[in-house]
């Protein structure tokens, strides 16, 4: 590695093989690996490691501490064959991981703004991020995990490898879906979802566990499933049942996230 001053107080560590564009922004302690690729207007938080061959490209920031690793293209434009205007970038928070031949998508002006990855997210290899979606805080994506464009993801929720999700899905907080399932449908959170075609199979019992949720928590959540996805009630009749005055907030965010979705297009809230 050599060392190559950028800014009057930043040090980069840069193999002399990479090719850095001047006008990118390194901040502090950032180490750039052999034949990386990083772009103009690309921003890098201090303490990150861009490893061999990567590509950094578009409008994109990075935060403070991300690992991307070999191969990876992270602020790529969109797969789009129609114009959504004009490419408004990549927003990603700190301690991200972006494991080998990742893939992440910058965002367009008609989808609503840049594609955003939140903070301590895993992605593992192969995974792919399209334009326009949002992931919240510790999400983590699976080998071969497959997003389409203006999905979003909630907090710590997981995507199991091999899994595909339609355009405009949403997945809820602590929701894991299983490998190689097929998401046209929002996946609701603190649930299981899986399969071709994909259901909910229960609760998240690992997760809630992991995430310090108690069981009298994780009992009331079962009940609830219960209600919803295995008695004979509609699913707006057991919803009426669950919103009480005295629920609990993750019944509470379970009811109005199963309500969003049955009264959306075929199963997805947000989709136009």
């Amino acid at each position: 590695m050599t060392t190559r001053k950028r800014t009057k107080t930043e040090l980069v560590s840069m193999h002399p093989t990479a090719e850095v564009d001047p006008n990118a922004e390194l901040d502090t302690g950032v180490v750039v690996g052999p034949y990386c690729v990083i772009g103009p207007e690309v921003c890098v938080g201090s303490g990150s490691i861009i490893e061999a061959h990567a590509v950094i490209l578009g409008n994109t920031v990075l935060g403070r501490n991300t690992h991307v690793l070999p191969h990876a293209v992270i602020g790529g434009p969109p797969q789009l064959l129609k114009d959504l205007g004009r490419d408004v970038g990549l927003v990603c928070g700190d301690g991200n991981i972006f494991r080998e031949f990742t893939t992440v998508n910058t965002g367009t002006e008609l989808g609503g703004g840049p594609t955003r990855i939140g903070n301590h997210c895993l992605l593992m290899a192969c995974s792919h991020v399209a334009h326009d979606c949002i992931l919240g805080d510790h999400v983590e994506l699976m080998n071969n995990a497959l997003l389409a464009g203006h999905i979003h993801i909630s907090d710590r929720a997981i995507v199991s490898g091999g899994a595909a999700m339609h355009q405009w899905v949403t997945v809820g907080t602590l929701a894991f879906v299983g490998g190689l399932s097929r998401i046209v449908q929002d996946v609701p959170p603190y649930m299981i979802v899986e399969g071709n075609p994909s259901k909910v199979r229960g609760i998240n019992m690992v997760g809630l566990r992991r995430n310090g949720h108690s069981e009298e928590t994780i009992g009331t959540l079962k009940k609830a499933h219960r209600l919803i996805y295995r008695s004979q009630l509609t699913r707006k009749e057991a919803l009426d049942q669950l919103e009480t005055d005295d629920a609990i907030p993750e019944i509470r965010c379970l009811a109005d996230f199963v309500r969003k979705s049955i009264s959306g297009r075929q199963g997805r809230a947000q989709q136009p």
